[in-house]
């Protein structure tokens, strides 16, 4: 009780020094006297009344923002020296009230709502520790440094995916514009100018700006593995390939490249997959892993792929790809590369046909009439192919529907090359004539 009473003495003489200094307007010695009643308190380790002097000192009549500042700087300090978790979150609690509406400790809640969210995961309330995160918008901070504005989105994101909240995800994960990552921390401004805000250094457990770029994209990867969006996932997975820290070191590249050709030859076809597919033949690392050249080759060869052949082929791959790192294909990954290698062949059917029974059709792709017509159905509705089923007849039509329009400019285009070939054979016949002429003359 003597030392409570004595802590008491100590802290009521210190806050009628603040009071004055206060008054006085004296910021330093404000400041000065407001950490050192958190000091007093620290020291004794009395949390209790720590806690009810921050909240004490941050309501004083007038009470200066610098005093306030420097007690929430000073007080997240002592954060990992309570001694129990109850200890521990009553301080981050207390901090987080004072510093809420207040922009001057915008970065110092940020910090934390971070520690207070890691521990409500830590406990199991992914759900609760996802709502916290949300509260904060580390965007409109102009004070904050860019990798730890970043970092904080990032950890937004993956509590939401964590708690399986995949629109909140998303709408958090267009707060980063992916280009942020491609500038050169070499090339931005050191010094601020006179009236700007001074960017504040990260924290020390923030990463790299290219080791952000790696986590952004891998979350990525976790979000568009949801929907089975094979093409995005296909273009994350390109984004860390190119990270240089990957490319120069092939026990990273290797399982990454795999997972490209393997959500290439997932996607369905179109401008873009069909853009990606070629730059990655292109690539000379290519060649450390032939089976997978083969396996591209063949998607973009025109010519019809049997099935069965190309999964006893691929089958040990595909199996493989559980035990790489960087996660498994999905469920319904074998399904759907068996969809791409059927609407592969009805393209290729569709360039070398102009008319085609079904029957034959359903021969060429190894499928039963109903199944070949069902997969031709599909693409001609998501616009894949031109085609035209005449089922009393049993053929189908590759051949687009010309209008009135089409047919007479195809007409004048027909006369006009035919005028022209008549002209052609008229020169040849007078320049014989001539030629005739003169041997004769001769």
């Amino acid at each position: 009780m003597e030392g409570n009473g004595k802590l008491e003495a100590q802290i009521e003489a210190l806050l009628n020094v603040e009071k004055q200094m206060r008054q006085a307007g004296d910021v330093a010695a404000t400041r000065k006297a407001a950490t050192d009643i958190l000091q007093l308190c620290f020291d004794a380790r009395a949390w209790k009344t720590l806690n009810e002097q921050i909240v004490l000192l941050s309501k004083r009549r007038g009470q200066l923002k610098q005093a306030v500042q420097a007690m929430v700087q000073q007080a997240m300090q002592y954060i990992d020296q309570t001694p129990d978790l109850d200890s521990k979150i009553e301080l981050i609690k207390t901090l987080n009230s004072v510093s809420a509406g207040k922009i001057y400790v915008e970065i110092e809640r940020a910090r934390l709502i971070k520690k207070l969210t890691k521990i409500k995961e830590e406990q199991g309330l992914i759900g609760e520790a996802a709502d916290l995160m949300q509260e904060v918008a580390v965007e409109t901070f102009g004070a904050m440094a860019k990798t730890e504005k970043i970092a904080f989105i990032l950890d937004q994101v993956r509590l939401c995916l964590d708690h399986k909240d995949y629109v909140r995800a998303q709408i958090l994960s267009r707060k980063i514009n992916p280009r942020v990552f491609e500038a050169d921390p070499s090339k931005e401004k050191k010094k601020p100018k006179e009236g700007e805000n001074v960017v504040e250094e990260p924290a020390a457990d923030i990463p790299a700006l290219l080791e952000l770029k790696q986590i952004y994209y891998q979350l990525m990867i976790r979000f568009y593995s949801h929907s089975n969006d094979y093409l995005e996932i296909c273009r994350c997975y390109k984004a860390i390939y190119e990270i240089p820290s990957v490319k120069e070191d092939p026990a990273q590249w290797i399982p990454v490249l795999r997972k490209i050709c393997w959500y290439l030859v997932l996607s369905p076809h179109d401008p873009m997959q069909s853009s990606l597919h070629n730059s990655t033949l292109e690539d000379k690392n290519l060649s450390e892993i032939p089976h997978f050249r083969l396996l591209l080759k063949q998607l973009i060869t025109m010519e019809v792929i049997q099935w069965t052949a190309l999964w006893s082929t691929f089958k040990d791959e595909f199996e493989n790809e559980k035990n790489m790192p960087g996660g498994t294909l999905g469920d319904k990954a074998a399904d759907d590369l068996k969809l791409r290698v059927i609407e592969h062949n009805i393209l290729v059917v569709s360039k070398y046909y102009a008319r085609i029974t079904l029957k034959r059709l359903a021969d060429l792709l190894c499928l039963d009439i109903q199944e070949a017509e069902k997969h031709l159905s599909e693409m001609v509705v998501s616009k894949a192919l031109v085609a035209k089923i005449d089922r009393p007849m049993g053929i189908v039509c590759f051949q687009p529907a010309k209008d009135s329009n089409d047919i007479l400019n195809s007409w004048a285009f027909n006369l006009e090359k035919l005028l022209d070939l008549v002209e052609k054979s008229c020169h040849q016949i007078h320049k014989e004539t001539m030629v005739h002429k003169a041997a004769l003359k001769a």
